[in-house]
């Protein structure tokens, strides 16, 4: 007999199955519903700490971001803190790595980076990219 995978426990997952982030379908535009206020299933990583996890992570640059809410939308972690449509800083708790808010950042260099997990704030700011200029 097949268990739900809401059922299983993490050694009993196949390679393959889908954990879904919510329960049940999503009948309400998420990007309005503070992550706190949002229906989480018992598998995300809402539930459960799984920054060590993590071998590396996002560092924000405030001093690049347009605060466009990217990041905060596509997390799948709600790892992003935004308050007032504005980005506040990364939940480190919850994140486990996965580059997804590096990848849909807008700004030139990006808001996010990736960089080692024991890289301090301090180090990966100081190691920033410059703009690029057009053709570069």
């Amino acid at each position: 007999m097949n268990k739900p995978i809401n059922d299983m426990g993490w050694d009993e997952l196949v390679p393959g199955a889908a954990l879904y982030a919510f329960e049940g379908e999503i009948t309400y535009d998420i990007s309005q519903i503070q992550p706190e206020d949002r229906l989480y299933s018992q598998t995300s990583s809402q539930s459960m700490s799984v920054g060590d996890w993590r071998v590396i992570k996002p560092v924000w640059n405030s001093e690049t971001c347009i605060d466009c809410q990217n990041c905060w939308i596509f997390c799948p972690d709600t790892s992003i803190i935004a308050r007032n449509k504005e980005m506040k800083g990364v939940d480190y708790d919850h994140c486990k790595g996965c580059g997804l808010c590096v990848s849909v950042c807008p700004t030139n260099p990006k808001s996010l980076l990736m960089f080692n997990e024991y890289e301090t704030t301090e180090d990966a700011l100081g190691k920033w990219p410059l703009k690029k200029k057009k053709g570069e």
